[in-house]
């Protein structure tokens, strides 16, 4: 180690000083965003349950979202994978209409009901927000990437109400295998404000039940953890690529933008009226909320797969981390019948097991699971966690993360990929 000099802890007072307000205000930005978009979505859900006829408008609603993108967001449409390009190479402050699109385009895809998520546009309306900032502080290249990445902990962790799991995604999903702490401060500060914003303004995240009856650690038990998580593992990969797969196979069938999520929406519409069930559209909390209480039809993970992969594949907008959540959850709930664990705590392991396989964030995904499910099931989510992260190859839902490392020496990729976006092939 090279010799520092004497008191250096205090030269960097006036930098974390700065970087303390900065990230204040880049949490409280990620705060009211997350809170806008908790409350547009309650409504939107609640009007759609209230209203199932809307469901029959969702190629409607597909076609408006992708003709405002086609119109107006051409530079923002690629999203979350956009944010992470700017971080790895800065180049123009992200647009400020990325903030209302991604809203109003979630809102449509909720309020029609497609079946996605929230933590992209929580990501994209708090990063697009804190990367203003970059107007009046003229931030370098590298300020700028703390900035963004501060962003996306600020909207992970206002959005999900786990501000420790937030801070350590902002730091992770930008490549496999390695994680910047030169932005953990901002990171941290801008998580945790932007979690107590959303709680202040009165908005409140489902509370799951608390995994309280955890089983004692026995042989058994960690062998079931470690199967349930290679199986967790595979099917996070089979989501990211049949994710990919789709949205590929749409924008070589389909040239004009607008009609991908039109189409799209009318297979998943026509599904939903087969199925005659709503449980499969939409966030999907009141069937996670089931998974920890009662037992659930072994095939409810398969349909939320295939209806969220083909909503997402078509170009609607929203984010894959809650319907991970929901995949997760119910398949936790369905391995129940053949390993040797209970199913609340198979549930609360699949839940943030799955989502740390396809986002390749297991730390962030353990600490999620502590949070979430108290410190008592740590042990065996952090083995489900890893194991699923293992599992899910070098592949995953955001199609810009680097690989930073690999996996294990013994997972085979390429050494040339190494620094590079996720390989095609891969996805």
């Amino acid at each position: 180690m090279k010799h520092l000099p004497q008191f250096q802890q205090f030269t960097v007072i006036p930098q974390l000083s700065k970087w303390f307000i900065i990230s204040c205000i880049v949490g409280m930005l990620s705060g009211l965003g997350s809170a806008a978009l908790l409350a547009s979505l309650e409504w939107a859900t609640n009007w759609r349950e209230s209203h199932l006829w809307a469901i029959a408008l969702l190629p409607v609603g597909g076609f408006f979202s992708g003709w405002i993108y086609h119109k107006y967001g051409k530079k923002v449409e690629a999203g979350n994978n956009l944010l992470l390009e700017e971080i790895h190479h800065p180049q123009s402050i992200i647009p400020l209409r990325m903030a209302p699109m991604v809203l109003l385009g979630t809102d449509l895809t909720h309020l029609f009901g497609g079946s996605a998520g929230r933590e992209g546009t929580a990501l994209q309306i708090a990063a697009s927000l804190a990367d203003q900032l970059t107007k009046i502080f003229h931030f370098k290249p590298r300020d700028r990437r703390n900035l963004l990445m501060a962003g996306i902990s600020g909207g992970f962790a206002s959005v999900f109400g786990t501000p420790l799991a937030g801070t350590i995604f902002g730091l992770e999903v930008l490549a496999i295998g390695t994680i910047k702490h030169s932005a953990l401060f901002p990171c941290l500060v801008a998580a945790v404000v932007g979690d107590r914003i959303t709680l202040n303004l009165g908005l409140h995240h489902t509370a799951y039940r608390h995994a309280a009856l955890v089983p004692s650690i026995t042989p058994m038990g960690l062998i079931s953890a470690i199967i349930a998580g290679i199986i967790f593992g595979i099917v996070a990969m089979i989501f990211a690529k049949l994710t990919h797969q789709i949205s590929h196979f749409f924008k070589a069938k389909i040239s004009y933008p607008p009609l991908r999520p039109a189409i799209g929406g009318f297979i998943v519409a026509l599904t939903v009226w087969a199925i005659g069930s709503t449980k499969y559209i939409g966030l999907g909390i009141p069937t996670i909320v089931e998974a920890f209480y009662t037992k659930l039809p072994p095939w409810d993970f398969a349909a939320k797969i295939g209806l969220t992969a083909l909503t997402l594949g078509a170009g609607f907008k929203g984010g894959e981390v809650t319907p991970l959540f929901f995949i997760g959850a119910t398949l936790g709930n369905a391995l129940s019948l053949i390993l040797a664990l209970p199913a609340p705590l198979l549930a609360g392991m699949g839940f943030v097991a799955v989502f740390g396989g396809a986002a390749n964030t297991p730390i962030a995904a353990i600490l999620m699971g502590i949070e979430l499910f108290g410190l008592e099931s740590g042990v065996f989510v952090a083995i489900a966690c890893v194991m699923s992260y293992l599992f899910s190859g070098h592949t995953g839902i955001y199609s810009s993360q680097r690989i930073g490392a690999k996996k294990h020496h013994f997972i085979p990729i390429k050494k040339g990929n190494i620094g590079k976006k996720l390989p095609r092939k891969a996805l």
